[in-house]
């Protein structure tokens, strides 16, 4: 009976896999289940958003500088998994103690995100069954448990002049799609990715998806034959099976800006924003914003703080002729925006987008086509399938430049080319409203998962 069970969980502390653990925490919840979350200190969830749930904080010891801005990621990731393992385990075994004594409900299971791969094995010593959350896509999934793979058919590493061909394991992928970060060393992302992989496949009962059959079938069932135990459900896009309003832990967002858009054409406007972590150099910033200035297309632009390199707490001063865009209304910047209001509202036609899979999700449900910058991890493959796989989005290219810029964001926005892709969009965007309506594949996976998670 799932009234009579808790669920713990345990989200990996950055935002985009904060938010979507927390929807799932209130999915859960919906259906009769009590949640726990436990959390690290470090960019802990604010608790006071969700007073239906109950969270438990770990006092975990990072070593000095993998909280800093601009730290290595992929050395970031690993520094959290070795330090917070063991405050993880008795954490969830508190946790467990109380629900034994009667204090709480008795736990059924553990979530985990999917790059705590040292929580996954925690909780298999304390004796909980644990299911490992993606907030990535299935495609990147599927990628990372083909490394070995890629390694031994001698796919990896890439050599420069096969970058741009695809690659037959992970297709439609090619070389330089593959998971990398950029000015992190090539080893210890091979070694991470080498550490998930084994997780998942020694430590872990079943693994939830934030995406939709529709969308990405042809990818769950590659993770199937790789991942034959365990169980899998595809209970995505979560944000719309649950409805709920957008969580905003970053920045306060700038409401004005919906209140800008109001006064626009429909599909007239391109909504630039390249995530809550990528950051730009000088140079980079420039030709981006010279390249909108010259498009003639209206644009609604997010410049967080520390979006441009050396420049961490203050917005850089914008080039001239942005500034002139700017000032007579046919472009606006804010620091951050209401992304799901924003790409709801008509006036938009086209999302600049660094491909998170949290972005890409938004995008794909308002049916909104994509121009596609990715910066690191998974946001190459997700760019990937987004151009060359769904067909809802378009590439920057290879030389990025003023002229590039423009050419790109006319095409999308104004060209026949954008047409097509649009048409694409909307009809993608109509395959994710079915997944999550009564009966649709995503609602019947989340009652299935609820039925799995009390069957422990």
């Amino acid at each position: 009976m799932a009234g009579a069970r808790r669920v713990v969980m345990f989200p990996f502390p950055f935002r985009s896999h904060i938010a979507p653990m927390l929807q799932l925490a209130e999915l859960l919840r919906r259906r009769g289940l009590a949640i726990t979350i436990i959390h690290t200190t470090f960019n802990a969830p604010d608790a006071a958003r969700h007073p239906e749930l109950t969270f438990v904080p770990m006092h975990e010891c990072l070593p000095d500088g993998v909280t800093d801005p601009g730290a290595d990621l992929v050395e970031q990731m690993l520094a959290l998994n070795a330090a917070c393992e063991a405050p993880f385990r008795e954490a969830l075994r508190w946790v467990v103690r109380r629900g034994q004594v009667g204090r709480w409900r008795e736990v059924a299971c553990v979530v985990v995100d999917g790059q705590w791969y040292a929580a996954l094995t925690a909780a298999a010593e304390v004796g909980v069954a644990a299911l490992a959350l993606r907030t990535d896509s299935a495609a990147t999934l599927h990628c990372m448990l083909s490394y070995s793979c890629l390694f031994s058919a001698g796919y990896l590493p890439i050599k420069e002049e096969s970058c741009d061909e695809v690659l037959p394991p992970v297709e439609p992928l090619r070389g330089r799609d593959l998971i990398r970060v950029d000015g992190s060393d090539a080893e210890r992302v091979r070694e991470f990715i080498a550490r998930v992989d084994n997780a998942m496949r020694t430590a872990a009962m079943g693994v939830v998806f934030n995406t939709f059959r529709a969308i990405e079938k042809p990818e769950l069932h590659k993770i199937q034959r790789q991942l034959p135990t365990l169980a899998k459900f595809a209970i995505g896009p979560m944000h719309r099976l649950l409805g709920a309003p957008e969580e905003h832990g970053l920045h306060a967002p700038d409401r004005g800006c919906v209140a800008w858009l109001h006064a626009l054409p429909p599909r007239s406007v391109l909504y630039v924003s390249l995530g809550s972590v990528a950051r730009i150099d000088r140079q980079m910033f420039d030709e981006m914003a010279l390249g909108l200035a010259g498009s003639g297309v209206p644009f609604l632009w997010v410049i967080r703080p520390g979006f441009v390199t050396g420049i961490a707490d203050e917005a850089p001063s914008l080039p001239e002729p942005l500034t002139a865009v700017v000032t007579n209304g046919r472009g606006k910047v804010v620091t951050w925006a209401p992304q799901r209001d924003v790409l709801a509202h008509p006036a938009i036609g086209g999302f600049w987008t660094h491909c998170g899979w949290n972005s890409t999700l938004e995008s794909i449900c308002e049916g909104v086509p994509m121009i596609v910058q990715p910066c690191f991890g998974d946001q190459k493959v997700n760019a990937r399938y987004v151009t060359h796989q769904w067909g809802v989005g378009q590439e920057l290219g290879e030389v990025f430049d003023r002229d590039c810029v423009t050419e790109a964001v006319r095409r999308l926005m104004v060209g026949e080319e954008g047409a097509a892709i649009r048409e694409k969009a909307r009809r993608l965007k109509a395959k994710a409203r079915q997944s999550v309506e009564d009966n649709g594949a995503s609602t019947v996976a989340i009652d299935r998962l609820v039925q799995y998670m009390v069957s422990f």
